[in-house]
């Protein structure tokens, strides 16, 4: 594959302190069937880390340059997700720019077929199909499969854990905002019509444990109440579908006990302090 030409796409990873989960998300990106022209490029936007995640991402540099990919490992001394991928952004040289997880996995047609449809002049927003992995707790696979079924998620093109844009998407705005929630930020600088969900599969871990789930929904919630102070006019774009009474009669019918602990996630996330903080997604 040819090196000299731009790469397609750039797959940005904000890490900190992953070396248990790099390995696994690299080599999700290795086994990519990507035909297109100038290959694709990852920039590993390592922050403030304090174990081998740095080691660990370059180890893969040979693997990468041999199928005519590239690998480029940022060391940051400064942590914070937002800087990482202004960073990664400030290196990145492909016509499509995604941001990836470095928890998640990814199907082998993925960036394929991601770029296949972001490859255009107007502005896009395109993520794949999400897939929760397998909890290894049994709270968090009830939680998992009533959350799933839900409007927002079934509506598609929810992009949590990985998300992309071609340039022309990408100059909706200038800098990352210092937000709690930028997933929800970047998908809510697109129309409806604009979002594009491919099938193609990612695979996103969910949170482990009752506790560490409502930590995280206060924070998406909070991150969201965020926006909707700071940013009003995004708001419009959501098209986000209500979960009215029926949909919960049917939850409450086909899962009742799954419907009890997303529920009581959801109560708990009322009951106590919120905090605009932000928090590790596990």
């Amino acid at each position: 594959m040819d090196q000299t030409a731009p790469p397609a796409i750039s797959i940005l990873i904000a890490a900190r302190n992953e070396e248990a989960y790099i390995g696994t998300c690299l080599q999700s990106l290795l086994a990519q069937v990507f035909p297109m022209a100038g290959g694709f490029e990852v920039i590993v936007a390592a922050n403030a880390c304090t174990d081998a995640t740095v080691e660990k991402a370059l180890g893969f540099a040979r693997s990468f340059a041999d199928l005519g990919h590239r690998l480029k490992v940022l060391n940051l001394a400064e942590g914070g997700k937002l800087g990482a991928l202004a960073a990664a952004e400030a290196a990145a040289e492909g016509r499509v720019i995604a941001y990836l997880d470095a928890d998640v996995t990814c199907d082998p047609t993925l960036l394929a077929e991601i770029v296949g449809v972001l490859d255009h002049e107007v502005p896009l927003y395109a993520t794949g199909t999400l897939h929760v992995a397998k909890a290894a707790t049994a709270i968090t696979r009830i939680y998992a499969r009533i959350w799933v079924r839900l409007p927002f998620v079934q509506g598609g093109a929810v992009g949590a854990g990985f998300f992309a844009m071609n340039r022309a998407g990408r100059a909706r705005w200038d800098a990352w905002p210092r937000i709690i929630s930028d997933d929800t930020f970047a998908r809510l600088n697109f129309l409806p019509a604009e979002r594009i969900e491919v099938s193609a599969r990612y695979h996103w871990p969910m949170v482990e444990g009752f506790g560490n789930l409502v930590r995280v929904r206060r924070r998406q919630d909070a991150g969201v109440a965020e926006i909707a102070r700071l940013y009003p006019g995004l708001l419009k774009n959501e098209a986000k579908a209500p979960i009215t009474r029926a949909i919960l009669a049917r939850l409450a019918m086909t899962d009742p006990l799954g419907l009890a602990v997303y529920l009581s996630v959801h109560v708990a996330v009322r009951l106590r302090r919120k905090t605009g903080e932000w928090t590790r997604g596990r």
